[in-house]
Formats: C-alpha cells, structure tokens, sequence
C-alpha cells in the first residue's frame, strides 16, 4: 500500500515582490540596450539574482569610483542621496531601479521634517534602505529594536518610518515605547503591502502545517524576517537557499508542509524546492 503523499501549501504572493521584479526587468533591459551596466551593489539580496544578472551584462561595483563610461544601475532599496549626488557629478548615466514603495517612504521621511519633527526610522542600522531614507533627512534617528528605544530621552515633538520589509511586532513594540518619551508622536506606517501579506501568511502557514521551509538568501533581511515569524509559531522551520540544502530527514511522519520565501527569491529556486519535497514525499 502506497503511503499518502506529502500535503504542500505555498504562502500566497511569496517570492519576489513586484519591487524587485521590476528592479530585475529594468536591469535586463538595460544590459539588453547597452551591453553593459555597473550596479552599485546587489540589485537585491540574493545571490542567484545576481549572479543571472553578472552573466547577462550587469557588473556590480562596489564604489562610485569604480564606474567609468557605463551607464549606473541604482539597486531597488534605494541609494543615498550623496551617493546620488557623486554619480552624477561624474557625469554617469543613472538608471533608476528604486522600488516605488520605498521611495514612497523617503516622501514620508522628508514630510516628517517639514513638520519640525525628530525622524525616528524603525529599520536595520547599516542597511541599504534605512541608509537611503536617513539620507533624505538632515538628522535622524534610527531604531533597530526595543531596547535602542529604551535609550531615547523624552521629547516633545517626533514623527516614525518604517523600513518597508520590517516587523509589525517589531513596529509595535518600539511604537509603545515611543509612546511613553514623546509628547506629540506621528506614525506613518510604511511597511509595504507585500511585506504585510508575506508576514500573515507565514503566520498562517507555520499554524496550519506540520514543517516549515523559508526559502530565500541568509543574506536578505527580509526573508530572515520570515523565518522569525514562522518560528514563533511553528518550531519545525528550516531556512534554505535552494534546494540543494534540502534534508530528507526534515520530512519523516510528516503530513504537511509550508513553504514561503523573502521577496527576492526566484521563481525557479521556489519550483526546485516544491519539486524536490514531492520526490521526499
């Protein structure tokens, strides 16, 4: 008698998010036209995108002084506004990849200090989006948790960004901090759409399976993001890159399992994986 076949439940909208799959369709295009385009820094993280991209024409740089006579990628977290600045006053051609949503938030950022507010950006420190969005503003500052919160004096007037692939436990636990140090305190809630169904699903997913499998680069915030999510729910959660990293054992007496991925994992890294878990089961 034939033993029943894995049941597999793939989170909805998991993947690459429209962002980037806009920021890889523009970089495509472009090598396409030109040839060759230099990408300051990795479009997104992960690398089997970049490693496609490298192969089709797109070389990362590491530094504005590294690119010569080629057109310039800006990557989909954004860039700052010096490094902008720099690219230009060389005289470069500046292709833009910025993912919509995140400009979005650099609009919100700049809106805060208009109104006299302290900028209090809810992100990774050292990440290239949260550097993105602090540039946009003289003075900011940046909170990775509840315990940089902890640390801020009392203060009259301030207003809150988010870093778009960011927690809304993480969000609100800094929030209710904030909350008791600031006398006049303005949320704008820039978490991206994807973001948010991403983060339910792997909810929903790690409730309603037996194991859990993240599929994305240890490299990507967000997909690491994820993976805390579903661990809080579910303990049975393993984070692999590709299928290759996949363990039989994973799948013993195992009825069901969840998968979901960070928003710059590939369509066919999530089909090998799903392919590779039916042949387990």
């Amino acid at each position: 008698m034939n033993s029943p076949r894995i049941k597999i439940d793939v989170a909805k909208g998991c993947g690459f998010c429209g962002g980037v799959r806009r920021a890889v369709d523009i970089a495509l295009k472009a090598a396409d036209e030109y040839g060759s385009v230099a990408m300051l820094g990795d479009i997104v993280h992960n690398e089997d995108v970049v490693s496609m991209l490298e192969s089709n024409g797109v070389h990362v740089v590491n530094s504005p002084e590294d690119i010569t006579n080629k057109p310039v990628l800006l990557r989909a977290h954004g860039t700052p506004p010096e490094t902008e600045n720099l690219l230009r006053e060389k005289g470069l051609f500046i292709i833009d990849a910025t993912c919509p949503l995140v400009k979005e938030i650099h609009s919100a950022v700049r809106e805060l200090e208009k109104e006299n507010r302290t900028c209090i950006i809810i992100g990774d420190k050292g990440h290239e989006e949260v550097d993105g969005i602090s540039g946009r503003v003289k003075t900011s500052l940046i909170l990775s948790g509840p315990q940089d919160a902890e640390k801020l004096p009392s203060m009259k007037k301030a207003g809150v960004v988010v870093q778009s692939t960011q927690t809304h436990q993480n969000l609100n636990a800094i929030v209710a901090i904030l909350l008791t140090k600031v006398q006049d305190l303005r949320i704008i809630n820039t978490i991206c759409a994807p973001s948010r169904q991403n983060q339910k699903e792997a909810e929903r997913i790690a409730r309603e399976n037996d194991v859990i499998i993240v599929i994305g680069s240890r490299s990507s915030a967000n997909t690491r993001r994820l993976y805390q999510v579903v661990k809080k729910y579910n303990p049975d959660v393993y984070l692999v890159s590709s299928s290759d990293e996949l363990e039989k054992d994973w799948f013993n007496v195992v009825q069901s399992v969840g998968i979901t991925a960070g928003a710059s994992t590939p369509d066919d890294v999530i089909g090998e994986v799903i392919f590779k878990i039916r042949e387990f089961g």
